[in-house]
């Protein structure tokens, strides 16, 4: 499997300029790929491939120089790039969803680069970087795998290098334990055993704090030193709240897939359910698909089995006797006829885990 590693870099002043002249590089390539293919469409019917516009590279270097200071493959990866945002939007068209275009990118919307194979080499705590130079990294935790691509990130006046690592999966010890897990606002996991996880509302936390710098924003003069200062400050601290949710995320996945050997959650369309605008607010900073998603790789490497089931009914559904019980969502308390009586949200967790059962 793949599994990526980040690490913080503190590249130098020139280092530093070097990276976002190699990141504007790169961009402009983009818009000039891009632009090729809508008028080579336009004109002649038909699109260019990856191939035919990485070969005219070499003539490129020739009429502009500064191509010559990034790293070849780099520049092929601009163009890969491209081609992947092709495929997906043509992927999305035959399967009816919104397709999405491909776009021209701003300076705000481009801020990576990869070595797809070579020009990268650590060096004890030195990754030396083709055209860029010997940049000091942080090795916070040890690298494992084979190397396959190492990709560099600005962020918020932040350097970051991501090595994407080919790795044997490392399962851990059967475990016959199994869990259903309902997902919710106020918990962001409830069990089918009554354990709750509360959810972080961490954006809720630091929402004053987010108005007071939003605010400090609008005051400031539109193009102004003053007023990039004040949207970096502002983006730091979004930064922070979504490093403080993944974390949380992080923990409680790990905790449930080190436990249990089937894990049967729920499959929320969180797309449609954060248009209601009474919640939307909540469901974002729960963040459900991001605590799923973080189960279901975890799950993969350690051997686990992840069951994603339809939650329609769970709450109304009696897990003892299977009859229909309606109620509120302010009922908080699920009682049925048979003599069942229990908390909503742990008789919906007991429904989950055995519609996953009946499905495996």
């Amino acid at each position: 499997m793949l599994r990526t590693y980040k690490y913080r870099l503190y590249p130098t002043k020139d280092q530093r300029k070097q990276i976002e002249f190699t990141l504007e590089r790169c961009r402009l390539l983009y818009n000039r790929l891009l632009e090729e293919r809508i008028v080579a469409y336009k004109s002649h019917g038909k699109s260019l491939s990856y191939f035919e516009q990485a070969n005219t590279f070499n003539e490129r270097k020739k009429h502009i120089p500064a191509m010559k200071q990034v790293h070849s493959q780099v520049l092929q990866d601009v163009a890969r790039r491209l081609e992947k945002a092709y495929q997906f939007f043509f992927r999305r068209v035959k399967q009816g969803e919104t397709p999405g275009f491909p776009r021209f990118k701003p300076k705000q919307r481009y801020d990576s680069f990869t070595y797809p194979q070579g020009g990268y080499v650590l060096q004890g705590n030195k990754l030396k970087l083709s055209k860029i130079g010997v940049v000091k990294i942080k090795l916070h935790r040890s690298l494992e795998g084979s190397i396959k691509t190492c990709t560099i990130i600005m962020k918020n006046s932040c350097y970051y290098a991501c090595f994407s690592c080919e790795m044997e999966l490392e399962p851990l010890l059967p475990s016959q334990e199994l869990i259903g897990v309902d997902l919710g606002l106020k918990h962001l996991a409830i069990t089918s055993e009554g354990e709750t996880f509360m959810a972080s509302k961490h954006y809720r936390h630091s929402e004053r704090k987010l108005i007071q710098l939003q605010r400090s924003v609008s005051r400031k003069k539109k193009d102004s030193h003053r007023r990039k200062k004040a949207v970096q400050v502002l983006a730091k601290q979004y930064e922070k709240v979504a490093n403080q949710r993944k974390d949380h995320a992080h923990k409680v996945s790990r905790k449930l897939v080190n436990r249990y050997g089937l894990i049967a959650i729920e499959q929320l369309n969180v797309q449609s359910m954060i248009q209601n605008r009474h919640l939307a607010k909540s469901i974002a900073d729960t963040g459900w698909s991001q605590f799923v998603q973080y189960i279901v790789y975890k799950a993969e490497s350690a051997g686990r089995v992840v069951v994603q089931v339809d939650p329609r009914g769970t709450s109304q559904q009696c897990s003892e006797c299977g009859n229909i019980v309606k109620k509120s969502l302010a009922e908080r308390i699920h009682r049925c006829p048979c003599g069942y009586t229990g908390d909503r949200d742990i008789n919906a967790a007991r429904n989950i885990l055995q519609r996953a059962l009946q499905v495996s």
